[in-house]
């Protein structure tokens, strides 16, 4: 199933799951608990702006964790994940703008990455149990603010975690096998990531096992899995966001996360 959130055009916030035909089936109630799937459905022109398609109530990321990308970003391969977490006030939906913070403008990245939320309590959870506890899958694209992040902070959680830092969506399906998927992202209808989740590091699982050994992970919680390579400060010379440009984080199975950069204006 697909599921989405979204403001209709008459001003309502609405949730229902995406069919075939692109109908949308009216929801109601608690997607991680009990919910109901109506008899009311919408087109999907009902759309007037998308939102975040779950209650996030964190965020976990993976850093280093495509080989091709450590290698890209110099670093050593880790031996565990590497985690590191964004704040929610980070999270923005798909159609709506990245905003380049007027407090470090200079060097913002991007990072295409598979995102996976979390269904139920997660707590010691081992890897052959880890699909009971996924809810489903989603595009998500890591914002970054390099400069904070490796020179001026040397460590990673404000150049994460400036507003609109964490697109997500535009919808999270349920079925999805994530062993080998394509994983690209657009810079302006120039392709500069692409590589496979196959290529992971860190399983899906392994990942979601490991860090259920460590924190719980709470219903709706966004686990991100890490980028491959091709990210913008690794390029010769480096590639960064600027106002204007158009984002596309692209994987096989999902729907298209697209957003555009804006400047931000106090």
């Amino acid at each position: 199933m697909k599921f989405v959130r979204y403001i209709a055009k008459d001003g309502s916030r609405r949730a229902g799951i995406v069919g075939p035909d692109q109908a949308i089936r009216l929801i109601e109630g608690d997607v991680f608990g009990s919910y109901e799937v109506t008899e009311q459905t919408r087109s999907i022109e009902d759309i007037q702006q998308y939102l975040v398609p779950v209650d996030i109530p964190n965020i976990v990321a993976l850093g280093l964790n495509y080989v091709d990308h450590a290698s890209e970003s110099k670093m050593e391969l880790p031996e565990l994940p590497l985690v590191f977490l964004k704040t929610t006030t980070s999270l923005t939906a798909h159609g709506r703008p990245i905003v380049i913070p007027e407090e470090a403008p200079s060097e913002v990245d991007y990072e295409a990455e598979l995102g996976v939320i979390i269904g139920k309590t997660a707590k010691h959870v081992a890897t052959e149990d880890v699909a009971d506890h996924i809810f489903g899958y989603t595009c998500v694209n890591d914002v970054s603010a390099r400069d904070c992040q490796l020179r001026i902070d040397k460590q990673w959680a404000r150049g994460k975690s400036f507003d609109t830092f964490c697109p997500v969506g535009p919808t999270v399906e349920t079925e999805l096998d994530t062993k080998s998927l394509r994983v690209r992202l657009w810079l302006n209808g120039r392709c500069m990531q692409d590589g496979s989740t196959g290529d992971m590091i860190f399983s899906v699982a392994d990942t979601i096992s490991f860090l259920s050994r460590n924190m719980t992970l709470l219903p709706g919680t966004l686990v991100m899995t890490g980028t491959p390579p091709g990210v913008g400060f690794a390029r010769k010379p480096p590639v960064f966001l600027k106002p204007k440009d158009k984002v596309v984080v692209e994987i096989e199975g999902l729907d298209k996360l697209e957003n555009n950069v804006v400047a931000e204006q106090r």
